[in-house]
């Protein structure tokens, strides 16, 4: 009965990998990876597996940590093609009502300036931006400004929480695009 902290130990393992799964910030799950790696090297120790353990800790936490931050800082970028020259009236008020919104969801904007619509398009078809943001005035069939999106879930993020009837919002599947330029 003298070995029960063992079995409180590695009762922490199974709970922290929960909290691991269930964390909705990727940068707190990333603390809590963290921790279950931390856990993970002092029930090895404990057991007498000092390699495994400083393994753990070396590799499977502090390594880990660090390549999982550096994707996690970069994944979470949101690409919005936009034209150089153009910057119409509103515009300003719709990036920072983006930005407030993609905040909310752990996400950065980032502007990505093109000089003229067929750039601007080819952006989207190659997958370099994720969305594109058209002026009034490049865009033939509407009086709005436009924003064409092609990732199904910024679209819908955006739909729902962004207010701006000085822009139409588009969903186009990278197949449609050829449709959509103007």
């Amino acid at each position: 009965m003298t070995d029960s902290y063992v079995y409180i130990i590695t009762a922490l393992l199974p709970l922290t990998a929960a909290m691991v799964v269930f964390q909705v910030n990727p940068y707190h799950a990333l603390i809590i990876r963290g921790i279950l790696g931390a856990v993970a090297a002092l029930v090895y120790a404990v057991l007498g597996a000092a390699d495994v353990a400083l393994t753990e800790a070396l590799v499977g936490t502090m390594l880990a940590i660090t390549l999982y931050a550096v994707a996690v800082r970069s994944s979470l970028v949101v690409r919005l093609g936009v034209l150089q020259a153009a910057e119409p009236q509103g515009f300003q008020a719709w990036v920072e009502g983006c930005r407030a919104i993609f905040s909310k969801h752990y996400m950065r904007l980032e502007l990505v300036d093109y000089p003229n619509d067929q750039d601007l398009h080819q952006a989207l078809n190659e997958k370099e931006v994720h969305a594109i943001y058209l002026p009034q005035n490049h865009a033939a069939e509407t009086v709005q400004d436009q924003a064409l999106i092609r990732i199904p879930r910024l679209y819908e993020i955006m739909q729902a929480e962004l207010t701006s009837p000085e822009t139409t919002l588009t969903y186009v599947a990278v197949a449609d695009l050829a449709e959509a330029k103007v």
